[in-house]
């Protein structure tokens, strides 16, 4: 484990590196506790390079073993090598030259998951970002692409399946037990798309015909027994593949394509080049084990990394400020995919919430950075919400601003220019301005600068003249390392929204850029003035969430309820009705923090009402109409001085207020909107089951018993509908008989199910109040407790700092004191995965005084605590210095 203080990499340093690697030819002899590697690699010298510069490659805690140049041994006097560097000098001149290393490696002793490791009998790896030099020494970085040959040597009763990258050449028998197999990659990559997958594993395996005709071989590798969960999986993959091919023109490459799932990981998923590695939580579902949500991810998460092929490994980023070239793009392709599989307004509305409630904290916090960053110490940490989501928005601005047919055509001259390229995000830029011929240097400051944009809003109507008049001003917060910023180039989709629904079309506009219904802010303030609008309008602004942006205008309750009537945008719809919802909030955090009652507003009650009986809306959307903004987005609005009891007790009371006034509509409700028929993950059905379950958790507040909920547990025959009512058992009525019988019969009926009872400790880690932590201490000495598996400690001691507010932000602090310390344990064998956990504390300067002291202090326990990783050291020193 690296715990050296880390050096800061520099964009402006970039450079190429002095050899050029024409091929790659890998060795693996397998052994648990100490596997060889024989990495024979051929490099010639770039040209114009110093004739004497010498070779360096990187390592990880790795230990040379042989050194051969051109198959012979290489003098101690020509290198010299460290546990993370080597350094061969006197090499040719012009001719390529063949370098021979060899290493011995403990997968079955790696417990950060990075490099090769071995669990559960498992060979797996994981090499990106910088993974790969802990397997052998090698320019591991992303510019650096070669065709790769891998050879795999091991114990044939343990390792019947032994796979690489790219297409199978052959296997058979080896000596005395053993077998070998040999893969070849044609396709040039980088080092973090290496993979390599070992072990007795089960498998389902389908086929995929190309646009061209191509058949594709499809498997999918999982643990023996649980090949039918699997089929939801392969589906998810045609479809994806069949969807690549008609919205993007995008065919897949080899004869092969396979994915494993496997239960120890750190990501989520990784998409090495024909051989995706899986946590198992993205591959494995039925409907007595998965939820709705489980599929929707399934679904998207296959979608992404396959989506991969193109974007990120036929196309991959010069260097690692360029992540967002490859994860925001293809989180936007899996973001639209998703759309077009399920509901595209729903599906909005998830991704918008998302942002605001994980991004929009970190671009207003101590880890503000830019969607391209300009530096880091651990590239790691950089693997952000920024850069994935924000990114992706980027993406999606681009795609407003050009249209849909012009940003087709972007892409195709993306694909058409660098296929086979390690790119930078101005190449990226640059095909679009080429096929639109559009300049877009301004826009490119997304890129740029960190913050979330604020933009102000006013309007007026002048009857007389018949005009409407928009003022906005636009304001970029001080970020850290960036004090100013300049004007971005916003687009704003918006309508005029006449008394009667119907829109308005207005005869002209002066004061700036329109495009069909986008306004281009690129000025601080602006002044649009739009003619011919015979009576005053509802202005509908940022709808589908045009730009990601905090959109401050004083609309008045009867100017959102008209909105939320009758906008043809649904995300705007729900937009009113959330704010709609935030103020009242606000005011009940406040007025539960000073001991007042709190009220709800009739306005909203009957907006909410209203949307929540209106069957020309999908069920889908009426379940996300119904759930209000989170105490995470009200501590947001809130912004200083935040009392996480307060905003619970206050959301507390409004919900209840909303329930008791619509007690009949959720009853309604809760006995129509069961699916007919056995269960499907369908889009249609999911949504009706949302529907269902926002009811009856409404239902528990007016009711005030658990006794609908305990029945509706007893009655499920899906884990959606059974995970939300012991959910709405344990949250609400923790005490009751209810719930720990409840709580009880869900472990006898799951236990041996990994997955299944990473949701029992998830739902009682987010049980709020004063006990939560004594019970997840007490959960953490239960024996389903592995202390070794990211999911396990992230569904307990990740989901406790993540998502109970109440619970983890204590006033003695104590919840902090418990983070410290969990977050010292785990970077001792994983510092990925305790540096992520630590960023759950990024919020910590929004709290109220008392708080925010005691988060302080256990921040500074963590800094001073001696061999910390550089991954959570990183964290710490940003978050204590913003």
């Amino acid at each position: 484990m690296r715990t050296d203080t880390g050096q800061i990499v520099h964009l402006a340093d970039y450079r190429p590196t002095d050899f050029v690697l024409e091929r790659v030819d890998l060795t693996f002899e397998l052994d648990p506790t100490n596997t060889k590697v024989e990495a024979r690699l051929i490099f010639h010298r770039r040209e114009g390079v110093d004739p004497t510069a010498p070779l360096v490659l990187d390592g990880d805690e790795l230990t040379l073993s042989g050194l051969l140049l051109d198959q012979n041994e290489v003098p101690a006097s020509q290198y010299d090598v460290t546990s993370e560097q080597l350094t061969v000098r006197d090499l040719p001149g012009e001719s390529p030259f063949e370098i021979t290393i060899t290493t011995y490696i403990n997968p079955e002793a790696n417990t950060q998951l990075m490099g090769l490791y071995r669990t559960n009998g498992i060979y797996c790896t994981q090499c990106e970002a910088e993974g790969f030099r802990r397997i052998t020494y090698f320019p591991d970085r992303p510019d650096v692409l070669a065709p790769y040959t891998v050879t795999i040597i091991g114990d044939k009763a343990a390792n019947p399946v032994m796979l690489s990258n790219g297409n199978f050449l052959g296997g058979a028998g080896y000596d005395e037990g053993r077998a070998f197999a040999a893969w070849f990659d044609p396709h040039p990559k980088p080092s973090y798309l290496f993979a390599l997958v070992a072990g007795d594993l089960g498998v389902v395996e389908d086929t995929f015909t190309t646009m061209s005709g191509n058949e594709v071989a499809l498997k999918i590798y999982v643990e023996h027994g649980k090949e039918p969960r699997a089929a939801y999986a392969m589906d998810a993959l045609k479809r994806s593949m069949k969807w690549d091919e008609e919205r993007f023109g995008r065919e897949y490459d080899l004869n092969i394509f396979q994915i494993v799932a496997v239960s120890d990981f750190n990501m989520g998923a990784m998409e090495n080049k024909g051989l995706n590695v899986f946590n198992d939580k993205y591959v494995l579902a039925d409907p007595e084990t998965a939820t709705d949500q489980d599929y929707a991810n399934i679904e998207a998460i296959i979608a992404h990394e396959y989506f991969h092929n193109w974007t990120g490994n036929r196309i991959t980023c010069r260097d690692w400020f360029q992540l967002c070239l490859k994860e925001g793009l293809t989180v936007y392709r899996d973001h639209e995919f998703s759309a077009d599989m399920r509901s595209r307004p729903v599906k909005r509305i998830a991704e918008v919430r998302h942002l605001k409630s994980e991004q929009f904290p970190e671009d207003a916090g101590p880890l503000a950075h830019p969607v391209r960053p300009t530096k880091y110490r651990e590239i790691n940490n950089f693997y952000t919400t920024t850069v994935y989501e924000k990114g992706s928005e980027v993406t999606r601005m681009i795609a407003t601003l050009l249209g849909r047919d012009t940003f087709k055509k972007g892409m195709d001259l993306y694909f058409e220019r660098h296929d086979g390229d390690a790119a930078t995000v101005e190449d990226f830029v640059k095909c679009f301005e080429d096929a639109s011929g559009r300049d877009l240097t301004q826009f490119s400051l997304w890129y740029h600068q960190a913050g979330t944009p604020l933009v102000t809003a006013s309007s007026s109507y002048d009857q007389s003249s018949g005009t409407f008049t928009l003022s906005l001003e636009q304001m970029v917060p001080a970020t850290p390392g960036q004090s100013t910023k300049d004007p971005m180039h916003i687009p704003l989709s918006f309508a005029l929204i006449l008394d009667n629904g119907s829109l308005a079309t207005p005869e002209g506009v002066t004061g700036g850029e329109v495009t069909e219904d986008v306004l281009h802010l690129t000025e601080r303030r602006q002044t649009f003035t739009f003619s011919g609008i015979s009576s005053r309008p509802v202005l509908s602004l940022n709808r589908s969430f045009s730009a990601p942006i905090n959109l401050h205008f004083d609309q008045t309750p009867a100017d959102l309820a008209h909105i939320a009537r009758h906008d043809t945008d649904l995300f705007a719809r729900w937009q009113a009705l959330t704010d709609l919802a935030m103020p009242n909030l606000m005011q009940a955090a406040r007025d539960a923090r000073d001991g007042k009652d709190v009220t709800c507003d009739p306005a909203l009650i009957a907006a909410l009402l209203e949307a929540a009986a209106d069957e020309t809306l999908e069920p889908a959307f009426r379940a996300q109409a119904l759930t209000l903004p989170s105490e995470a987005d009200i501590a947001r609005e809130l912004g200083s001085n935040n009392d996480p009891d307060a905003i619970h007790a206050g959301r507390t009371a409004v919900i209840s207020a909303i329930a008791e006034a619509g007690e009949k509509t959720f009853v309604h409700l809760f006995e129509t909107m069961k699916p007919e028929g056995a269960y499907a993950p369908d889009a249609e059905s999911a949504g009706k089951r949302a529907l269902r379950n926002i009811a009856l958790s409404y239902l528990t507040y007016s009711e005030n018993s658990p006794a609908r909920a305990a029945e509706a547990f007893a009655s499920s025959d899906n884990m959606t509908d059974l995970a939300q009512a012991l959910t709405l058992l344990a949250h609400r009525f923790p005490s009751s008989s209810e719930a720990t019988s409840a709580l009880a019969s869900f472990l006898t009926r799951f236990d041996g199910n990994p997955l299944v009872i990473d949701k029992w400790f998830s739902i009682q880690a987010t049980i709020p109040g004063a006990d939560a932590l004594s019970r997840v201490k007490s959960l953490m000495e239960n024996p389903r407790f592995i202390s070794t598996n990211p999911n396990r400690v992230r569904s307990l001691i990740g989901t406790y700092a993540f998502s109970n507010p109440t619970g983890f932000n204590r006033a003695d602090g104590e919840g902090y004191s418990f983070l410290a310390e969990q977050i010292l344990a785990i970077d001792a064998k994983n510092p990925q995965l305790a540096a992520r956990i630590l960023t759950s504390m990024r919020s910590w300067r929004s709290l109220e005084p008392q708080r925010a002291d005691h988060a302080r202090a256990a921040l500074t326990t963590i800094e001073r605590a001696a061999n910390l990783s550089t991954d959570v050291r990183d964290i710490v020193e940003r978050m204590l210095k913003g």
